[in-house]
C-alpha cells in the first residue's frame, strides 16, 4: 500500500483524485482484521495509521529488526516517482523496468530481489518494502487490488496469507 499524503483526510478536497487507490486501500486494510503491525517510513506509517483508525483496526508499531510474532502487517511503500514529466522527479525511463521487476518480486515474494540503489534514484519508498520482502515466505503469491501509476508515481495494493 502506498503511503501517499493524498489518502489523509486532512488532504481531502471536494472532489477525490485517488478514489480506486483510497478503496483498495480500505478493502486491504479491512481485510487485515485486528492486531495490525504497520511498516514503513515515516509518512507511510503516518498514512497506514489513518486507514487502519478509519477502518477501526487495532494497531501495533514495527520496530526493526525484529518483527512481532504474529497479527497481520500493513506494509507502506511505492514504486518509483519519476514516471512521468509530471512525476515528483521528473521522467526517468529507467522506472519503468525497475517498477516491473520490483512488482514480479513483491507478486512473488523474491527476498533476493535487491535493486534497492537504483529504487532511491528512482525516488521509491523502500522501506516497508525491504522489511516485507524479508518477513515473506518465499513464493508466497500476492494478490494485486490496485497496480497505476496516479500523478506518475507507482502505487500497489497488494495482499499476501501465510500461517
Amino acid at each position: 500500500m502506498p503511503g501517499v499524503l493524498a489518502l489523509l483526510p486532512s488532504y481531502a478536497g471536494l472532489s477525490d483524485p485517488v478514489l480506486d487507490l483510497r478503496l483498495a486501500c480500505l478493502d486491504a486494510v479491512s481485510w487485515l482484521g485486528s492486531d495490525v503491525v504497520v511498516v514503513g517510513d515515516p509518512q507511510g506509517c503516518r498514512v497506514g495509521h489513518s486507514l487502519l483508525s478509519a477502518a477501526g483496526v487495532s494497531r501495533r508499531d514495527f520496530v526493526p529488526p525484529q518483527p512481532p510474532e504474529g497479527g497481520s502487517y500493513l506494509v507502506v511503500g511505492n514504486g518509483s516517482a519519476r514516471r512521468s514529466e509530471k512525476a515528483p522527479g521528473h521522467l526517468d525511463e529507467r522506472s519503468f523496468a525497475f517498477d516491473d521487476g520490483l512488482r514480479a518480486a513483491l507478486a512473488s515474494s523474491d527476498a533476493g530481489w535487491s535493486d534497492f540503489a537504483l529504487g532511491d534514484d528512482l525516488l521509491a519508498s523502500l522501506d516497508g518494502i525491504r522489511e516485507l520482502l524479508g518477513l515473506l515466505p518465499a513464493g508466497t503469491p500476492a494478490q494485486v487490488d490496485y497496480d497505476d501509476d496516479p500523478f506518475g508515481v507507482r502505487y500497489w495494493v497488494m495482499r499476501w496469507e501465510w500461517s
